[in-house]
């Protein structure tokens, strides 16, 4: 397996990657209709957007698409930064997958550059991202008003 920057090639791929693991890992936590909706705002098109504006990474095994990972500036900060699209798919989770994007996005300049780092994350993958050291955002362990649970972690 090979992790290496996403090419707006990957668009087609990288939008069933996300597909198929939001319908399969995140079913029990989201309705059918948030899913769904969701997922139809994230079209090949909307990820090559996406990529544009971040430094977002790939994961192939054998010419596949496997797990994806992004981080971007958050709201226009120099020294604050967010993680994004964070997928691994489901056939590919408990590999180690998950933690090689994390460690790859935390190695991006845009991470070493930031004090504060946000995840948007999915209620699916919150304690995923807790044991990397990411925390509740300000304390609150509500789900906001996108579906989402935000946390952070600081840089020293």
């Amino acid at each position: 397996m090979i992790i290496r920057k996403f090419e707006d090639r990957d668009s087609v791929n990288v939008s069933k990657l996300m597909e198929k693991t939001l319908k399969t890992t995140n079913k029990n936590d989201y309705s059918d209709k948030y899913l769904d909706a969701l997922i139809k705002s994230l079209t090949p098109e909307s990820i090559v957007k996406r990529a544009n504006a971040m430094n977002f990474y790939v994961i192939e095994d054998s010419n596949n698409i496997v797990a994806s990972g992004a981080i971007g500036p958050l709201e226009n900060k120099k020294d604050e930064s967010a993680l994004f699209s964070v997928f691994v798919l489901p056939n590919y989770q408990k590999m180690g997958l998950g933690r090689k994007i994390i460690e790859t996005l935390e190695k991006d300049e845009l991470f070493l550059c930031s004090k504060r780092v946000e995840v948007p994350a999915s209620i699916t993958a919150v304690n995923f991202y807790i044991k990397f050291g990411y925390k509740y955002k300000n304390g609150v362990r509500k789900i906001d008003d996108q579906g989402l649970i935000r946390l952070e972690k600081f840089n020293d």
